[in-house]
């Protein structure tokens, strides 16, 4: 068994790439948002989404090995060789059977699927070059490729819960001794199909992204992927790194409700975060933040606000959403808020919900409102994520021995 830690991270996000440029713009409440580019949205009535610009895949791969891959797979491999150079791991020390690679997602190569598609359509057949850039379970296999890592690999598709699933499973398997290290995380890229869905739910916001805000007019999509290195506790002793943060207990659930709403009490998710605290051995006095799921629509802030109320009654305890800045992330959210998390524990600052304006007397919360909050203790950090199907997920991050002993292990 043992403490599994976050040795090393890397983004690739519409705020820019590796965890320090990401971090400094979150830090300084800079947003991510712009006009979208990748595909036409004339006939749609948004045009704003959290999009990646300026990403070369040849500038983390070989001109072959990007041919191989759809731009999920890219934003993957590109993610994860950046977290190995921040743990400070070269590929053969990847290399071999004792390296998992687990990522999560919620569609993988959407953009692949629509190429085929209109192949489909317009030239009425599909070239076999095409079909191997296509699917979920390429995710992992590019990635273990890249450091020739011949461990266990995994995609769970589990929604915008996605990265938080990915990062437990992948702890688990350091846990169990089926691992030594893990490189995990999630994808996502924005692609019309998912982006036209979301605007016929009328869940889309026409200009800004603003959780918790009493004047909220719903979610803005966004694109990326976060990949993070776990390391059991001997082989980080044994090789002299320095732990950024230590991976705790996590918690699921299912509302079991319905496929777009959140159960109005919001059962699933106290359930995920009752079971998140228990498993880290701690109380919710023990929390010190929470980076919350905050997508910016109006049932899901307000119960998201009332489930951390169930578990954390009236305590002034700080909350922030990142989706303000980088939109929703969809699969690769939870992961990308994992960075969040992880960085405050470092520094002890708290990244600020922009765009914030007026309080929601539903949405009680003491929230982080445009400015960061510097100097803060930051020593427990929970990460909410409660998605689209009533999939809650949520996972405790903490300074390195903060957490008691068995922290993150299996209950009896």
């Amino acid at each position: 068994m043992g403490r599994v830690y976050v040795t090393g991270m890397g983004v690739v996000s519409s705020l820019g790439f590796g965890r320090e440029a990401y971090w400094s713009a979150l830090v300084e409440g800079r947003s991510g948002i712009s006009e979208v580019s990748l595909f036409d949205t004339s006939n749609l009535p948004r045009n704003l989404a959290g999009e990646v610009k300026g990403f070369v895949a040849k500038d983390f791969m070989t001109e072959q090995e990007a041919r191989r891959m759809g731009r999920c797979s890219a934003f993957s491999v590109a993610a994860a060789r950046m977290a190995a150079e921040d743990a400070g791991l070269t590929s053969r020390e990847l290399a071999g059977e004792r390296t998992a690679v687990v990522v999560g997602t919620t569609m993988g190569e959407a953009n692949v699927l629509g190429e085929l598609q209109q192949a489909w359509i317009h030239e009425g057949a599909v070239r076999s070059a095409r079909l191997p850039r296509y699917g979920t379970t390429l995710l992992p296999i590019h990635v273990a490729r890249a450091f020739g890592a011949s461990g266990m690999v995994q995609t769970l598709p589990a929604a915008c819960a996605a990265g938080n699933y990915a990062i437990g499973f992948a702890a688990d398997q350091i846990r169990a001794g089926r691992a030594d290290v893990a490189v995990t995380g999630a994808v996502e890229i924005l692609e019309k199909l998912e982006y036209q869905g979301f605007v016929r739910l009328g869940a889309m916001s026409p200009d800004l992204c603003q959780p918790f805000d009493a004047n909220r007019k719903g979610l803005i999509l966004g694109e990326g992927a976060t990949m993070l290195i776990l390391e059991s506790e001997e082989r980080v002793v044994r090789r002299g790194a320095r732990p950024l943060a230590e991976v705790g207990g996590y918690g699921l659930a299912c509302d079991a409700h319905h496929i777009t709403r959140p159960h109005p009490e919001g059962e699933g998710s106290i359930t995920a975060m009752r079971l998140a605290l228990e498993a880290s051995r701690i109380g919710p006095e023990d929390v010190d933040h929470i980076n919350a799921h905050g997508t910016g629509t109006s049932a899901n802030d307000s119960v998201e606000a009332a489930v951390i109320r169930a578990i954390f009654g009236e305590r002034p305890l700080p909350v922030t959403s990142i989706k303000s800045m980088i939109g929703h992330c969809m699969g690769a959210s939870s992961a990308m808020e994992a960075v969040a998390c992880v960085m405050s524990i470092e520094t002890g600052i708290i990244p600020p919900t922009i765009n914030y304006e007026t309080p929601d007397p539903d949405c009680p919360l003491a929230i982080v409102a445009n400015g960061a909050q510097t100097g803060a203790k930051v020593d427990v950090v929970l990460n909410n994520a409660l998605a689209f199907g009533g999939y809650d997920a949520v996972v405790c991050f903490a300074k390195p021995g903060r957490l008691p002993e068995g922290a993150g292990e299996v209950l009896a």
